[in-house]
Formats: structure tokens, C-alpha cells, sequence
């Protein structure tokens, strides 16, 4: 009977040793505290007591860095925030070198991102954002290597500006739109006008395309009920042409 008992009990431990870990996991095995080794996906076991199991996700984390006012090279205050895409390479670094990386991911991002948009006025930040994109993610992955991090990229998502500069643009916005609206009504008038010469001229060259124009005209307007035309034969005109 004791033996039956002792017989349950290891069964009892050995089963209870057993781990899973997920094809996008990787297990760090700690044995009295310190590293062993890595487990990969699949069925695997510990020693239950002795040996202790930390799973880490491999995927591609996305993580975004709250909204802050940051003052640019111009001196405007500006509200912007980013969204950081990374993923754990090494998870011996990750879970060894440092306690949380993911907060130690934001506090990074947040200092570089206050440091670019400090160095740069206005105009760059709001059209070059992808290269302030590339160059913060430099400075965090070169200082996160060590922690067994790679930063995949880093976006700068929203660049909001004080009210004052805001209704600055609106009205730049619309006087460059009025601009462009006259110039291009100026560029179809003369246009217009080109082709109404071009139709006078060659209707002057021939009296019949004239005399033709003429009662296409009249049949426009004849077409309104409200309007009275007057025709005189061409042969009066002519002979008032001649008397003269």
C-alpha cells in the first residue's frame, strides 16, 4: 500500500511537470534561480519545485506612446504621439537584462521623440514625418539591442497644433485657394477668347457661313416664347447698303 501511494504521488509530479508553449512562445527554464535553458514549441517538461518556466511572446508587439507637448526648433508647442512596432529576438536578454522592456520600449521612444522634434522646426516635422520616424527608431534600437529588443518602426501618428497656428493655416489655406481659382478662371477666359477670334475669323471669310450663323442664331432665340424677332430680307439690306 505504501508503495501504491509513493507510486501516485511521483505520477502525481511527473505529470504535473509537464508545459506547453505555443509555436509564437519560447520558455526560459530557471533551475534554483538560475538559467538553464530555453525551451521551444511543443510538449516539454520541468522538474516540478526545482525548476521554474518563463514564457515569452516572439510576436511583433504594437505599443503606443501617449500624446505629449513637445516645443519644436521654431519654438511651437506641438502635441504628438507615435505607435512603436517591435518584437522580442533574444528572450535570454529580454527576461535577464531588463524588468519590463516594454515600459522601458515607451520611456525610449517618449525621450527620442521629444529630442527629433526638438531639433527640427515646424514645416519639417509636419512634412517629413517618416524620416522623424526612421531616426527616432535608430536611437531606440541602438539602445535596446542589448536588451535582446528589435524595433521594426516607429510612426509618428498625430502632430497637433495650437488654435492660433491652426486658424493661421486655415486662412493661408483658403487665401492660396482663392489665388488659384482666379488664376485659373483668367487662364479660361483667355482661352475663350481665343477661340471666339478664331471662330470671327473664319466666319469673316465666307458670307454664306455668316448668313448660316446668323439664322442659327435666330432659331436659338426664336426657341423662346417670351422674345420677338424681326427679320428683313437680305435684298433690303443690301439695297440700304446701296443707297448709302
Amino acid at each position: 500500500m505504501f508503495f501504491v501511494s509513493l507510486g501516485i504521488i511521483a505520477a502525481l509530479i511527473i505529470l504535473s511537470g509537464f508545459r506547453v508553449i505555443m509555436q509564437f512562445e519560447r520558455g526560459l527554464v530557471f533551475t534554483f534561480g538560475h538559467y538553464s535553458r530555453t525551451l521551444g514549441p511543443g510538449l516539454n517538461w520541468i522538474l516540478p519545485g526545482v525548476q521554474t518556466l518563463q514564457k515569452i511572446d516572439m510576436r511583433i508587439e504594437t505599443v503606443d506612446i501617449p500624446k505629449q507637448e513637445v516645443i519644436t526648433k521654431d519654438n511651437i508647442p506641438v502635441n504628438i504621439n507615435a505607435v512603436v512596432y517591435f518584437h522580442v529576438k533574444s528572450p535570454e536578454d529580454a527576461v535577464i537584462e531588463i524588468s519590463d522592456y516594454v515600459f522601458a520600449v515607451i520611456q525610449l521612444t517618449q525621450s527620442a521623440l521629444k529630442d527629433i522634434v526638438g531639433n527640427n522646426d515646424l514645416d519639417t516635422i509636419l512634412s517629413e514625418r517618416k524620416r522623424l520616424g526612421d531616426e527616432i527608431k535608430s536611437i531606440v534600437d541602438e539602445a535596446t539591442d542589448k536588451w535582446g529588443i528589435d524595433i521594426d518602426s516607429i510612426n509618428v501618428q498625430e502632430i497637433e497644433l495650437p488654435e492660433d497656428m491652426k486658424r493661421a493655416m486655415a486662412k493661408q489655406a483658403e487665401a492660396e485657394r482663392n489665388r488659384r481659382a482666379m488664376v485659373i478662371a483668367a487662364s479660361g477666359e483667355v482661352e475663350s477668347a481665343k477661340k471666339m477670334l478664331e471662330a470671327a475669323t473664319t466666319l469673316a471669310k465666307n458670307p454664306y457661313t455668316m448668313q448660316l450663323k446668323t439664322l442659327q442664331t435666330i432659331k436659338d432665340i426664336s426657341s423662346n416664347p417670351s422674345q420677338k424677332v424681326v427679320l428683313f430680307p437680305m435684298e433690303l439690306t443690301n439695297l440700304f447698303k446701296g443707297k448709302k
